[in-house]
Formats: structure tokens, C-alpha cells, sequence
């Protein structure tokens, strides 16, 4: 049975509805060569519309929350996660995006770093996923993760984002993994290194890390400010040293 004209116009006049959803990066081992690579938890959605589509997490936005708020609640709800870096990214509110109802969700992202997201809460209906390569998710959710690996990719030019995926200490070659992982590309150690080295960002401690067959690499710290805005004392015109290498290679 069709609607009559009445309802349609009724839907039509009504206000939208307000949903959060966020998506969620961490560096974790490719299941093939074991080197970090990027991913991202998704829900499966048990109800209509998209039935049994994997979705990114989400919910509607109550009455009593924040929007900062409600992000943070529906990820520990969905993966216990309470990651410090959970910024806003975009608003989504396409005509079409819902086939039921006119839906906007306001997106936020979040970074996690490898030992949060080791702890992260799994299910039948909570999964991680390979960041790139995803298949058709619910809604438009496959264009809100590009999106969200477009603003990552282009926000690695301006340095303390990069760090979020590390602890408070970490290896030079650790960083140069969390590049590799977010572009997708090699790069080259060497060059990389002296590049990241010359940043007066990167502060070298008096400690190493301990465990492995060769001598221990140096430990290293961020000493940027993270603002929201490019750290460090870095414009747009002046890009973190890291980045001007791997904006340069092929």
C-alpha cells in the first residue's frame, strides 16, 4: 500500500534527525607480512534498513548529551575504547543517505594506539577491518571513511597526528611505520630517518628499547604542540620535515 500525499507531506515538513557516528583508526599487524597497517572497528547492523551490513559505530543523538559527549559514549559502548584523540570531522546529511527517514549524523573520528586497540572489545557483530579495501557498508558509510583517510592523509603534513598512533616514547622506526601505514607506500628508511631527525620537534631521551637481536634503537619524544591546528609551530606553508619527504617520493 502507498503512502497518501498526506504522510509523504507530513515527512517532508519534519525535522531531521540527529545521529553520531565515528570512525575509529588504529595501527594494526597485516594478517600477511605482520607490519602495521591501518584499521578500523565496524558494527553489523541486526535491524532494517541494511540488515546485516557492517556499519561504522553509531547511535542517535540524545537530548542530555554533547555531541563530543555522545561520541565518546557510543565507543566505549561498541568497543570499550576511550581514546584521547576524538576530534569532529564532518557533517553528513545527503537527502538520501536514510531510506527511511532524513538522517544528519555528525562524524567524529578517533586514533587509537596498537595496545588500546589490542584491548578492544570484539563480537559476533564488533569487528576490526583493513581501513582500505572495505566492502559495501550500510548508508554511505564507505564515503565517510574515505573521506576520513583523505583528512588522516592530508593531516600527516603537519606532525603531531602521527604521534596519537604511538605512546608517549617510541623508535624512529615506529614512526616510520605509522607513515607507511596511513599513506600506503614504502619509504625510504635512510632518508626518512635524517628527515625526522633535523625535526626540532623530535626530541631523542637517554633510554632504548630493550628486547630485540640488534642493538637497541634510541627512544625518542614528540615536544610539539598539539592544538588542532598544524603543531609545532609549522603553517600550511611549512610542513612537518617527515612530511616533505613523503610528499617528495614517488
Amino acid at each position: 500500500m502507498f503512502p497518501s500525499s498526506a504522510n509523504v507531506s507530513e515527512r517532508l515538513a519534519a525535522p531531521p534527525e540527529l545521529a553520531i557516528s565515528t570512525v575509529i583508526f588504529a595501527l594494526r599487524p597485516s594478517v600477511n607480512s605482520g607490519r602495521p597497517t591501518l584499521w578500523l572497528p565496524l558494527v553489523k547492523r541486526i535491524r532494517e534498513p541494511f540488515d546485516g551490513l557492517w556499519a561504522l559505530p553509531g547511535g542517535p543523538l540524545t537530548q542530555a548529551e554533547s555531541l563530543q559527549d555522545a561520541a565518546a559514549r557510543n565507543l566505549r559502548e561498541t568497543t570499550g575504547l576511550s581514546p584521547d584523540y576524538l576530534e569532529q570531522l564532518y557533517a553528513f546529511g545527503g537527502l538520501h543517505r536514510s531510506p527511511s527517514a532524513r538522517v544528519v549524523s555528525i562524524v567524529y573520528w578517533a586514533l587509537v594506539q596498537p595496545t588500546e586497540a589490542a584491548m578492544a572489545e570484539e563480537s559476533a557483530n564488533v569487528k576490526w577491518f583493513r581501513a582500505d579495501g572495505l566492502d559495501t557498508l550500510a548508508f554511505d558509510h564507505n564515503e565517510i571513511v574515505d573521506y576520513a583517510l583523505w583528512r588522516l592523509r592530508n593531516k600527516m603534513a603537519y606532525g603531531s597526528i602521527a604521534y596519537h598512533f604511538l605512546g608517549e616514547k617510541f623508535t624512529l622506526a615506529a614512526v616510520r611505520e605509522v607513515y607507511e601505514a596511513v599513506l600506503d607506500r614504502s619509504l625510504d628508511p635512510a632518508n626518512f630517518r635524517r628527515q625526522l631527525k633535523a625535526a626540532p620537534q623530535i626530541e631523542p631521551t637517554d633510554e632504548y628499547l630493550q628486547g630485540g637481536k640488534h642493538r637497541p634503537p634510541r627512544l625518542y619524544r614528540y615536544t610539539g604542540v598539539d592544538s588542532g591546528g598544524p603543531p609545532g609551530g609549522h603553517s600550511p606553508s611549512q610542513p612537518h620535515p617527515a612530511a616533505l619527504f613523503t610528499a617528495a617520493t614517488p
